[in-house]
C-alpha cells in the first residue's frame, strides 16, 4: 500500500505539520487510560493536512471518555508502514496504527481480532471484499478504513480532438493511443510503472487478461501465461510504438502520471476518485470507464476492477484491549469514518457509511467507483510475504516492457524472488 494508497504523499516533517500532535512513544502504559496512534499523512499541505482531522476525533473521544488520553503520531505515507515495524521491532507497538499492511504483525500473534476489540455490529459492517482482504484464515485483522477502486480516466477534450472514442478492448485502446499521438499528445496513455506503485498498474493490467498475482489456491501466479502474454502486448503495442509516453514506463511514477493528465498531457490514465475531483477543480473533462480488456476476453464480461485499502491494526498490550476497543468503535461510526473519506475524497469501507455517504450523493459518478469497489479484487495482503513481494514487483515489473527485455524472462525472475520470500515465512 509500500506505496502511498492515494497519492498525496508530503514531508510532514518539512511542512510542519506535527506540531504538538507528536509525543514520544514510551511504553504502551497499560492502564488503560491512554491510547498511543500512529496515522499516516494524507494530505498535501497544511491546509488539507489529517492533523485537523485526528484532532478533532482524539477531542470527540476523550469527551466521551472522560479521563481518557489519545497520543497522535502523524507520520509520512512513504514513512509509516517502516516506523511502525520499527517500533515494533524495539517491542514499542502502538495501541492502534493506520498503515498499508497488517499481515506480517497477524502472523506473529501481535494483533488483536476484529472480534476481539469491535461489536458484532461493527464487525459485520463492512464492504465484503475489504473484510475478505483483511481476513487470515478467516478471521478479520486488518480493519479496513477508507478504499478505493481504479477506472479508467480519459481526456474528453484530447479524446474530441483526436477524433478516438472511449475503448472497451485493448485494440480499441492502441487505437485511441495512435489518433492521440498524432495530435501530439505526449502520453496518449500513461503506463506508470515506476516505483512508487507499479504493483496497481500491473495488476490492472492482469486482470484485464484473466490474471492476476495469484491463482485459484492462493498462490503466487505472477509468471502465468496470461501475465505473460500481457505485457508482452503492452510492450509490443504500446511502449515500443511509442504510445506510453516520453518517460519510459519503468521510470514514470503515479504521482507524475496524476500531473501530467492534471495538465492536460495525457489521454488515458488508471485513476480513482480523488483524482476525478481535482480534475474537474482544474476544469479538465473526464469520462471514466472499466478497464478495457484482452481481445481474447468477453467484453461484456468485465474481470473485476483493482481494489485498494489502508488498514487499521489494534496490537494487543496488556491493559489496552477495553479502550482499543471503544476507541475503534468510536472510529468507524458512520459519521466520523464519513467525514475523513469525504475530506480526501474516497471511498468509505463500511456498507452504512457508503450507503450514508455525503460524497457519493453529491457527485453521482462517485457510484461507479463504489459499484467497482464491491466486486473489487484486493492485493493478496493477508500473505505475510506480500509486503516484500510487492516491493520486489514494484522496483522489477518495469524492466518487463522495456523494448530489449523479454517479459517472461522478467516475470520469471519477479516469480522466483516471491516464492524464495514465501518460503522464508
Amino acid at each position: 500500500m509500500r506505496r502511498r494508497l492515494f497519492g498525496m504523499t508530503a514531508s510532514v516533517a518539512a511542512l510542519g505539520l506535527l506540531g504538538s500532535l507528536v509525543t514520544a512513544c514510551g511504553s504502551s502504559g497499560g492502564d488503560g487510560t491512554t491510547l498511543r496512534l500512529v496515522v499516516p499523512e494524507y494530505g498535501t499541505s497544511p491546509a488539507t493536512s489529517s492533523k485537523a482531522y485526528w484532532d478533532k476525533l482524539a477531542a470527540a473521544f476523550t469527551a466521551a471518555h472522560p479521563g481518557t488520553k489519545v497520543e497522535v503520531t502523524l507520520s509520512p505515507w512513504t514513512d509509516v508502514d517502516r516506523e511502525v515495524t520499527r517500533m515494533v521491532e524495539e517491542n514499542n507497538a502502538p495501541d492502534v496504527a493506520l498503515m498499508g499492511a497488517y499481515s506480517d504483525f497477524a502472523a506473529q500473534g501481535r494483533l488483536y481480532a476484529a472480534d476481539e476489540v469491535m461489536s458484532i455490529r461493527a464487525e459485520a459492517n463492512f464492504l465484503l471484499p475489504l473484510a475478505e482482504a483483511g481476513s487470515v484464515d478467516g478471521t478479520l485483522y486488518g480493519l479496513p478504513f477508507v478504499a478505493s477502486s481504479r477506472l479508467l480516466f480519459y481526456n474528453k477534450q484530447l479524446f474530441d480532438e483526436a477524433g478516438a472514442k472511449p475503448p472497451k478492448t485493448w485494440s480499441d485502446l492502441k487505437d485511441a493511443a495512435k489518433a492521440l499521438k498524432k495530435e501530439d499528445v505526449l502520453y496518449p496513455y500513461a503506463l506508470p510503472l515506476g516505483p512508487e506503485e507499479a504493483h496497481a498498474e500491473a495488476m490492472i493490467w492482469g486482470l484485464s487478461n484473466g490474471g492476476g498475482y495469484t491463482d485459484s489456491s492462493g498462490g503466487y501466479s505472477i509468471a502465468s501465461e496470461q501475465n505473460t502474454q500481457t505485457f508482452r502486448w503492452i510492450k509490443d503495442n504500446l511502449v515500443v510504438p511509442g504510445l506510453t509516453g516520453p518517460v519510459p514506463p519503468a521510470e514514470l511514477n503515479r504521482e507524475d502520471a496524476f500531473a501530467a493528465f492534471l495538465r492536460g498531457d495525457v489521454g488515458m490514465v488508471n485513476g480513482y476518485p480523488s483524482l476525478l475531483h481535482e480534475a474537474r477543480a482544474k476544469g479538465v473533462k473526464v469520462g471514466t470507464l472499466p478497464m478495457p480488456v484482452s481481445d481474447t476476453l468477453d467484453s461484456r464480461e468485465a474481470p473485476p476492477a483493482v481494489g485498494v485499502a489502508d488498514w487499521m491494526l489494534a496490537f494487543r498490550h496488556d491493559g489496552n484491549r477495553e479502550l482499543v476497543g471503544s476507541f475503534l468503535n468510536f472510529v468507524y461510526e458512520d459519521k466520523n469514518l464519513s467525514e475523513f473519506a469525504g475530506r480526501y475524497h474516497l471511498l468509505p469501507s463500511t456498507v452504512s457509511a457508503t450507503q450514508a455517504s455525503r460524497y457519493a450523493a453529491a457527485d453521482p459518478s462517485a457510484e461507479q467507483f463504489l459499484t467497482a469497489l464491491r466486486s473489487a479484487q484486493l492485493y493478496p495482503v493477508n500473505d505475510p510475504s506480500w509486503l516484500q513481494v510487492s516491493n520486489t514487483i514494484k522496483r522489477n515489473i518495469g524492466r518487463a516492457v522495456a523494448p530489449s527485455a523479454d517479459p517472461k524472462i522478467v516475470l520469471e525472475q519477479i516469480a522466483q524472488q516471491a516464492r524464495d520470500v514465501a518460503q522464508q515465512r
